[in-house]
């Protein structure tokens, strides 16, 4: 958009620290070209490296406004031309090996040597990739390291450069024309915005576990300025010079309503995103999930695949099943080989249980899983008295109240389920509710699932599992520990987006603020996670309306997000106020 740059708030980047440890041991400023021989080894707890592999550091490339930016190229050694993979984010050309990276993947239980180190955080492995005739491209986006410009956080500016990126590897000597993108998190959210650029030379793309809106996703989920985690990721905007980042929380305090240019151009041009897609999410990533989900339902490809799985996402990324499975989807659109992916179900849909029984790779069409008659949109009703989800509307209004400014600050809603119930699609909530003692509400909501005895179970998705990880988990690490379907809403910013907003998926435009009245009542819909889970005769659900956010920060070490609540929230039910939630049942 043409004035985005003009309304964008930058500030100082970030000082970049080249001592050849905080940013990974080959992350000081040596352009030239070496091999790497088999058997080479980064640091001892890394892997050795399978294949001969040349090494070409700190190329420079320069972009269509004529600034420069640096990347690192990891190539097989004596082969023909071959595709390239690029992993696109501002973490650092050589992040594998930094201290931040080792620390968090032993935190987490996952083994750092089955790694080569030359990964960059988030990204294919060259030493794999390599072995199998693949170029690896690590760049430094614009404001990085060395690179040179203002960093900005996701948008139209890194999907231009990345653009100019692609064209230039594809007509290098080595390589055969066609590039793809791969990585997860920040790695797969960018990928949205370049593929929607359509850069000749891009042949596939392959998002891991992405957002896909930096307003809705991020930053102001719900209509909340929770920017713990924004912070947390601008501090990777580092620069050796005296260039300026964009500080993204300061553009949330300054422009609270989405349809600000800002915001707009955090949005990727879904119908435009027309090349072939390999879709890789979850139900559980408290970042992730809805922006995956909502990207594969909006992009325009007519070829696109989507995987659903039950781990974290990195060591979902770096399993050597699903690493092989993601070299069959490539090796088919960049080395043309007839090897039968075609024929890969479109959806692979997964049904947790939490108890051990989850079923993974179920195959679909689409999701939730065709037929539609397969699934039926039900709703259970909010019995405001019993505290209960029944199957009609109650005939007597009753309420459920709450006090947010005592430690409990929430009501619950439960049913049990007398057969074997099989949830999968997506959930929502049909709330009317009242402020008794202030003009907005911050309303949260989680769907549980209770063992038949009553209990709340939870499903750990990292290796790690021991005392610690249940201290990290207790009340925050979310992405780490799948506690249930989420959701929350401002309900100052209720108002539907009429274009997006349907029945089965609500949506908000967060376009204007509407304070609630002394006494007023009010309808909203709230969006919550998608589920895939299943219910065994005699467990339970827990549906549960929160003044807090119960499942804590995103990350260990980042702050949790404190509501503005105050005075008691009203939940009325029954009568002239039918609240619900509408579930996903799987017929049959």
């Amino acid at each position: 958009m043409a004035n985005v740059k003009e309304t964008q708030i930058f500030k100082p980047a970030y000082h970049y620290i080249e001592d050849g440890r905080e940013h990974g041991l080959f992350s000081t400023f040596e352009p030239g070209v070496r091999t790497l021989p088999a058997g080479y080894q980064v640091a001892p707890m890394f892997r050795e490296l399978p294949v001969d592999i040349i090494f070409e550091k700190d190329i420079a490339v320069t972009l269509r406004d004529g600034t420069t930016i640096y990347a690192d190229v990891f190539r097989p050694a004596g082969t023909g031309k071959v595709p390239v993979i690029i992993a696109w984010s501002p973490y650092g050309k050589s992040g594998g090996t930094a201290p931040r990276t080792t620390n968090l993947f032993t935190m987490l239980g996952m083994d750092n040597g089955r790694l080569s180190g030359l990964a960059k955080f988030e990204g294919p492995d060259p030493a794999y990739w390599c072995a199998h005739g693949y170029a690896i491209c690590n760049p430094d986006a614009r404001g990085i390291a060395h690179s040179e410009g203002d960093s900005t956080l996701i948008g139209s500016q890194e999907a231009r450069d990345c653009y100019n990126l692609i064209e230039w590897l594809a007509v290098q000597d080595w390589c055969n024309g066609k590039a793809r993108l791969s990585g997860t998190s920040y790695l797969a959210f960018s990928q949205w915005f370049i593929a929607a650029e359509q850069p000749p030379h891009l042949a596939a793309i392959n998002p891991n576990e992405g957002l896909s809106d930096g307003y809705r996703d991020l930053s102001m989920r719900g209509g909340m300025p929770d920017l713990h985690f924004t912070r947390r990721l601008q501090v990777n905007h580092v620069n050796a010079g005296s260039v300026q980042r964009e500080d993204v929380c300061e553009e949330a305090l300054h422009y609270p309503l989405a349809n600000h240019p800002v915001w707009e151009d955090k949005i990727p041009r879904f119908d435009q995103i027309t090349v072939p897609a390999y879709v890789v999410a979850s139900y559980s990533n408290t970042l992730h999930t809805q922006g995956t989900f909502r990207a594969w339902r909006r992009m325009a490809s007519r070829e696109k695949w989507l995987r659903m799985h039950n781990l974290q996402e990195w060591p979902d990324y770096y399993d050597e099943v699903n690493t092989e499975d993601r070299r069959r989807f490539f090796d088919h659109y960049l080395k043309g080989v007839n090897n039968g992916w075609e024929h890969t179900p479109r959806v692979r849909y997964a049904l947790l249980d939490m108890e051990g029984g989850d079923q993974l790779n179920l195959p679909a069409t689409q999701f939730p899983p065709l037929p539609p008659q397969d699934v039926k949109y039900t709703k259970y009703y909010l019995e405001g008295r019993t505290r209960t989800l029944v199957p009609g509307v109650p005939a007597e209004a009753s309420k459920a109240i709450y006090d947010t400014e005592t430690d409990l600050g929430l009501v619950s809603f439960i049913t049990r389920f007398s057969r074997k119930t099989v949830l999968a699609g997506y959930p929502k909530i049909h709330l009317w509710v009242e402020a008794d003692g202030a003009d907005d509400i911050d309303v949260f909501v989680l769907v549980q699932k209770l063992d038949i005895h009553g209990n709340p179970l939870s499903q750990f998705i990292v290796p790690n599992q021991g005392a610690m990880m249940q201290d990290l988990t207790e009340r925050g690490g979310s992405v780490l520990r799948y506690k249930g379907s989420n959701g929350r809403l401002r309900v100052s910013a209720r108002h539907p987006d009429p274009q997006l907003s349907t029945d089965i998926i609500p949506a908000h435009s967060f376009d204007w603020i509407e304070k609630l009245q002394p006494g007023e009542i009010v309808a909203i819909d709230m969006d919550l996670f998608p589920i895939g889970l299943v219910f065994y005769p005699s467990e339970q659900l827990r549906l549960v309306i929160s003044s807090k956010n119960d499942l804590g920060a995103i990350m260990p070490g980042t702050p949790p997000y404190v509501p503005e609540n105050k005075g008691k929230h009203i939940i009325h039910t029954g009568g002239a106020y039918p609240s619900y939630l509408q579930l996903p049942v799987k017929e049959g």
